[in-house]
């Protein structure tokens, strides 16, 4: 019989630094490759907004996104080597810099 209150204990897996020399692993890859999606398929973005949060001891930066249509809004802080992995892509530079314009 099973004690009340205990539950299974999930197995995490070790982080190994040598199978990952950049220290971003497959979920922090997936965010940013979810938010590039976001940023290029919806047109009815309307606020996209990057501020700078931290600046010692790590450079982090908030990124608002904003879809008034759909009454959905999402935040995702991003350290700098993500933020500028995200704007990689010409089309999401171009689509950040017209978001700044047309405040």
């Amino acid at each position: 019989m099973r004690q009340q209150g205990a539950f299974k204990i999930r197995r995490q897996q070790a982080f190994d630094p040598a199978l990952d020399p950049t220290g971003r692993g497959g979920r922090a890859q997936r965010i940013i490759d979810s938010l590039r999606a976001e940023i290029l398929a919806n047109d009815a973005v309307r606020n996209l907004r990057i501020r700078r949060v931290l600046q010692s001891p790590r450079e982090i930066y908030r990124l608002e996104l904003e879809v008034p249509d759909l009454g959905y809004q999402r935040t995702t802080l991003l350290d700098r080597d993500a933020l500028e992995d995200l704007l990689a892509t010409d089309d999401v530079r171009s689509a950040v810099r017209d978001s700044v314009l047309n405040r």
